[in-house]
């Protein structure tokens, strides 16, 4: 992290499910006074305002779609201004740094949190345990199944994408 760098640093943490990306971003804020944009915040808004025809339960690939303009230009306006700001949750698109110029990618780390079927299989019930540590979630009665299936996909993405992750397979530690 750049804290005392005037430059302006945009973080995105993003992914699987259920893989602590929001308790990340708390984290991060705590430390380095970074605000922090939750996507599902920005979703839910958008929502309820009536501002989409889209709902909570739409369909993942719909819900980015609409939202990556959106998140798009908030990360623009974020450097344009010199600003640092974290941005996480699931709605950025693999393909996220083709809409953006190298003078704005330059200010961009991309993070992208995956669990190793291990991992998941082994500690299924610390996930469950943890789901509603940040925020109230509405999806309490995710199987296992599906968590393997999304992290998975996302792992797989993420490789053929050649984009930046951070596998939790043992001890889920992440030293900020």
């Amino acid at each position: 992290m750049n804290k005392g760098n005037k430059d302006s640093e945009i973080i995105l943490i993003t992914w699987a499910w259920h893989t602590g990306k929001t308790i990340l971003a708390q984290k991060l804020l705590e430390k380095y006074k970074y605000p922090y944009l939750s996507i599902d915040h920005l979703k839910m808004g958008l929502i309820r305002s009536g501002n989409t025809n889209l709902t909570p339960m739409s369909d993942n690939t719909e819900l980015t779609e609409y939202l990556r303009p959106i998140v798009r230009e908030i990360i623009k306006t974020g450097i344009e201004n010199n600003q640092n700001l974290i941005v996480e949750g699931c709605y950025i698109p693999y393909d996220w740094a083709e809409d953006l110029e190298k003078k704005y990618l330059d200010k961009i780390k991309y993070y992208c949190l995956v669990m190793s079927e291990k991992y998941i299989k082994n500690h299924f019930e610390d996930i469950k345990k943890y789901w509603n540590i940040i925020e109230n979630r509405l999806d309490d009665d995710c199987k296992i199944e599906e968590i393997l299936e999304d992290n998975l996909k996302v792992l797989e993405q993420v490789k053929l994408h050649n984009l930046n992750y951070i596998l939790i397979d043992e001890n889920y530690k992440i030293n900020i």
